[in-house]
């Protein structure tokens, strides 16, 4: 076979790339070009670190969840004087509301406590770094290997119960392993 004067015998393996259930093990790349796995033990590793990645998401979401309640309570008790979404201390109208401008809709005004600078960036940084794992884990899913969705899901389901060991009224029904 003629291959126009191209030396196939130095081709080195290429990521393949699948569109469809798959479960290829050699030559499959996750999500980057250099995370290339050429052997049974770089996918075994590979498993294993996407284990720990969506543990690793779950953990995200319950120390973001802690954080706010830890605010919460310290907020309490330094007696912060709640402000309304207009930024004052006392609020326009007795009924807590205000007319929207577009349609003469009736809009419940947000109401609590203004969050310190501090508090609001670690808050943003926990969120970011939620959401950014959260899209790396979906690009991992997107690989369609069935071994790869199951590392996913096993992270997932490892780290909910490891740290889902108590069940709290607020955190019923709560969002799951979602995109952000």
């Amino acid at each position: 076979m003629d291959h126009g004067g191209h030396d196939m015998s130095n081709m080195s393996p290429r990521c393949s790339m699948h569109m469809l259930w798959n479960t290829q093990i050699i030559d499959t790349c996750v999500v980057f070009s250099q995370w290339h796995i050429r052997s049974n033990v770089q996918f075994f590793f590979s498993f294993l670190a996407i284990v720990g990645l969506g543990m690793l998401y779950e953990y995200l979401r319950m120390l973001s969840r802690d954080f706010d309640r830890r605010i919460a309570v310290k907020m309490r008790i330094g007696r912060r004087t709640p402000l309304t979404a207009s930024g004052r201390s006392t609020p326009e109208h007795s009924d807590a509301e205000e007319t929207g401008l577009l349609r003469g809709l009736r809009v419940a005004k947000k109401q609590g406590t203004v969050v310190p600078p501090l508090y609001r960036a670690i808050r943003a940084a926990l969120y970011g770094a939620s959401v950014g794992l959260s899209f790396f884990l979906m690009l991992v899913f997107m690989t369609y290997n069935a071994y790869l969705i199951l590392a996913v899901v096993l992270g997932a389901m490892v780290g909910h119960y490891m740290l889902g060991e108590v069940m709290e009224p607020d955190n019923v029904g709560g969002k799951g392993m979602a995109c952000h």
